[in-house]
């Protein structure tokens, strides 16, 4: 069982994450019309080699559910940001790909995401503050603590 510090901390995380999360999206919808998980989407896919991602691969990246993944990128291909391509070598797979008109909504809703970022979350730790904190996240996500 958590000790009271550790459970104290653990729900102190989760509604930082949560108010974050909430803040940024809003912003997102506000000014660019897009949500969160669908920028993630696009950023998921311009880092990705040849802009281009399977979809289970895309799911896991983004924290979402295959079927949700389906539901996201059926919306992001009706409005030109995704296509979608057979796999190579492969008849059943199928990897959502970035269109150009997806890399330019992507360009123009980074401006309004990364200041967000800035301003709700960088801008709250101190000096050192950040740099702990990401040793610790790193710490927390790696395979050692979650094979």
């Amino acid at each position: 069982m958590p000790t009271r510090v550790e459970l104290g901390v653990w729900r102190s995380f989760l509604r930082a994450h949560a108010r974050i999360t909430r803040v940024l999206e809003a912003e997102l919808i506000a000014e660019q019309r897009l949500s969160l998980a669908a920028y993630d989407v696009l950023v998921q896919l311009a880092e990705a080699p040849s802009t281009r991602m399977r979809m289970t691969e895309l799911a896991d990246a983004v924290l979402l559910s295959r079927s949700g993944v389906t539901r996201l990128v059926d919306r992001l291909e009706r409005a030109g940001l995704v296509g979608r391509e057979r796999a190579d070598g492969d008849g059943r797979g199928i990897v959502a790909v970035l269109t150009p008109l997806g890399a330019e909504r992507l360009r123009s809703a980074s401006t309004t995401h990364l200041a967000g970022v800035a301003e709700h979350f960088g801008e709250s730790f101190g000096p050192g503050e950040l740099e702990a904190f990401g040793r610790t996240c790193d710490r927390l996500a790696s395979d050692d603590v979650f094979p």
